[in-house]
């Protein structure tokens, strides 16, 4: 029997399968990689699991906990892989998917050329049943029975499996959809069915609908997955807590996340953000920009505090899905970013991607266009190869496609690489600004932290860029996201719509739905093992402006809910909107204060992992890092030298130009900057004249 405990976290991307294990006792971590495998990922999962436990030399036994971030129900949704769905709701309501909304993307000047995506259900496959609750949930209409189980047997007989249920104002009263799911489930027993008030019970009903549907659409697919790995988890380490990441920034058991599956969206994303405010928060900063940069996109996010900004106004793919999700803004520009020449004769970088396979032109499998990798390897800026050696790069083969791409717009092969990734930078910078400037924040009060495989590679010009006043990079970056998953609390959200103008608020009719709320979520937590003393509850509230659209999330007071508590939340979302807008009508009476979302979160903590410090270097310097030296091109090709960053120690300090390699990235560090290691191992790039 071993007396060794670890936490295991896992993260599937669409390459690799990163994998973290924590040592409980020491809080000395064990990484490693080993490839995703698409058509079946729970293969990918488990050998893993057993990689990892090999190379601590532990069996499935000393495994206290498994945590996974998954992109399962992400990419069923991005590539429309869905299968048919049937679609119930009110009488009179059969068009609410096509009405949608008229708001367009990217505003009205692109009303000419946007086209509404297909809708997740055909018309033919949409049912209307009788029956009508007011906004209050007062019953108007009684429910007919009939003309549910006239639905039912529908989509029974046509073969449909999967229904989502969504009834007007059924966020203010269940009723109707639960006699729905009960017909549902004796005329039609194996359909898997969502309704809305058990999806996201909040008001409007088009984003309910939608919401609904996508968890109806995953539920299935996500359901198999994770049962799947839940079983195959037991026959190495039996009845192991097994944690799913979700995209609120919390995890959630495997057994309750079946019944939840469009929670999962963006976790991978979420766990990285997270991973990052960890580190970030040890090395001392409180206020990051995270960068996670892979081969097909760029996730950047911010956070402060230690809390990533959440949002529900995210997308995934071409659907609205209103659940509570970490504030990711994702933008194409990876590694593997295809650079194309536009119609007008002007240069373009990506979206598209060569992916993995066949990949960058400097790949073994030789892709057909250059990419942001090919740019790098020709002007030095990566090694010619990739994960130490395993993947070998042909800088011949890359210089040869941008040459090609450089003669059609009458520019040397340097300055089309150059300028390649000049515009990749500026279309992360872009990302960056959409969630700082956009949001209120001043960017230059922010570290940016860069991790990922391809994260750092650009660091140094989003400093310029940006005028960031450093930038953190972890030790292994590629693993931030797997160490991410290791760092989450479980979290379940609540939520209940309750439109009321602030004047005429009742505090114990506030204080009375809070504690319903908080009641669900104790519940919860109940199940997930943890006791009522141990579980934390996050209250929040979405107040706006009478006649506004949209609303400013706010916190609301713990404790007793009196006339006074309400009025702090109001002066809160007044300097929240002020904060957000540029002005707010705090001092006009005129203007009436509306609450419209009561929200409460339940928290079950889980011991986050330490990271230890080092002593800094006490002999030799930082010259013993140097491997060797190659030509780089910034401005000019300059002979740069090339450091190990395992054999950089805490206190060691890099003048570029520099190359920092490791195992599965490389940072730059540009003429000008600096890379400083600190006692966590992190490199701090800043610039040289603020040293």
């Amino acid at each position: 029997m071993t007396s060794r405990r670890v936490r295991i976290g896992i993260d599937t991307g669409g390459t690799f399968t990163d994998v973290v294990a924590v040592d409980e006792e020491s809080g000395a971590t064990t990484t490693t990689k080993t490839p995703s495998t698409p058509g079946n990922p729970a293969d990918g999962f488990l050998a893993g699991v057993q990689k990892v436990l090999d190379l601590m030399g532990l069996t499935g036994e000393a495994v206290t906990a498994v945590s996974h971030g998954t992109t399962v129900a992400t990419n069923q949704l991005l590539e429309g892989k869905l299968d048919r769905i049937g679609f119930i709701t009110t009488e009179g309501y059969a068009s609410v998917l096509e009405i949608a909304r008229q708001s367009v993307p990217d505003g009205y000047g692109n009303s000419y050329f946007w086209v509404k995506p297909p809708r997740i259900v055909p018309a033919d496959l949409v049912k209307t049943v009788g029956g009508r609750l007011d906004h209050t949930g007062a019953e108007v209409r009684p429910f007919d029975r009939e003309q549910a189980v006239a639905a039912a047997t529908f989509f029974k007989d046509a073969g449909i499996t999967t229904v989502g249920v969504c009834f007007l104002h059924a966020y203010s009263n269940d009723a109707h959809e639960q006699a729905m799911l009960e017909v549902l489930r004796e005329v039609h027993p194996e359909c898997v069915v969502s309704i809305s008030s058990g999806v996201l019970r909040e008001y409007r009903e088009y984003e309910r609908s939608v919401t609904t549907l996508v968890d109806a659409a995953v539920k299935p697919k996500v359901g198999a997955y994770v049962t799947n790995i839940r079983a195959r988890l037991d026959e190495l380490a039996p009845e192991v807590p097994f944690y799913v990441m979700k995209s609120n920034g919390g995890v959630l058991s495997a057994e309750e996340v079946v019944h939840q599956p469009i929670t999962t969206m963006l976790s991978g994303p979420a766990a990285g953000a997270l991973g990052a405010a960890l580190i970030a928060g040890t090395a001392g900063f409180d206020r990051i920009l995270t960068c996670d940069g892979g081969g097909t996109s760029t996730d950047v996010t911010v956070v402060i505090d230690g809390e990533p900004a959440l949002t529900t106004e995210g997308t995934v793919g071409a659907y609205p899905s209103k659940i509570p999700m970490i504030d990711v803004v994702t933008v194409g520009a990876g590694g593997g970013s295809i650079a194309w020449l536009a119609p007008e004769g002007t240069l373009k970088v990506g979206p598209k991607s060569a992916g993995a396979d066949p990949g960058p032109m400097c790949y073994p499998s030789r892709g057909p266009e250059p990419t942001v990798t090919d740019a790098h390897v020709v002007l030095g800026r990566i090694p010619p190869h990739l994960l130490g050696g395993e993947i070998p790069l042909s800088v011949e083969a890359a210089t040869g496609g941008l040459e090609t791409l450089g003669g059609k717009l009458g520019l040397a092969m340097e300055k089309t690489a150059t300028g390649i990734l000049e515009i990749s930078a500026w279309n992360q910078a872009n990302a960056l600004r959409q969630v700082t400037v956009a949001r209120g924040l001043d960017v230059r009060d922010f570290t940016l932290t860069t991790f990922g495989g391809s994260g750092s590679l650009l660091a140094c010009r989003l400093m310029d860029i940006l005028g960031l006043p450093r930038t953190l990079v972890p030790p292994n970056p590629g693993n931030v996201s797997a160490f991410g998953l290791l760092t989450v609390d479980v979290r379940n959200d609540y939520v209940q719509t309750m439109i009321t103008k602030h004047a005429a608020l009742d505090a114990g009719v506030v204080a009375a739905a809070y504690g319903d709320l908080e009641a669900q979520a104790a519940t919860a937590l109940d199940g997930e093992g943890f006791a009522r003393d141990e579980q934390r509850m996050q209250r929040t509230a979405d107040l706006r402006y009478v006649g506004q659209a949209f609303e400013v999330r706010v916190p609301v007071p713990d404790g007793d809910l009196d006339d006074a508590a309400l009025a702090t939340v109001a002066e809160a979302f007044h300097a929240a909107h002020r904060q957000l807008y540029g002005y707010d009508f705090a001092a006009d009476p005129r203007q009436a204060v509306e609450w419209v979302n009561l929200r409460v979160s339940g928290i079950g903590p889980i011991r986050r992992p330490d990271l230890v410090a080092r002593p800094d270097r006490t002999e030799g310097s930082v010259a013993d890092a140097v491997s060797g030296s190659r030509r780089v091109f910034f401005d000019e090709w300059v002979d740069t030298p090339t450091y190990t960053r395992t054999d950089l120690q805490p206190g060691d300090v890099v003048v570029g130009p520099a190359i920092v390699e490791e195992f599965g990235s490389t940072v730059p560090v540009h003429p000008g900057f600096v890379a400083t290691v600190d006692s966590y191992s992190n490199l701090l790039l800043t610039k040289e004249t603020a040293r």
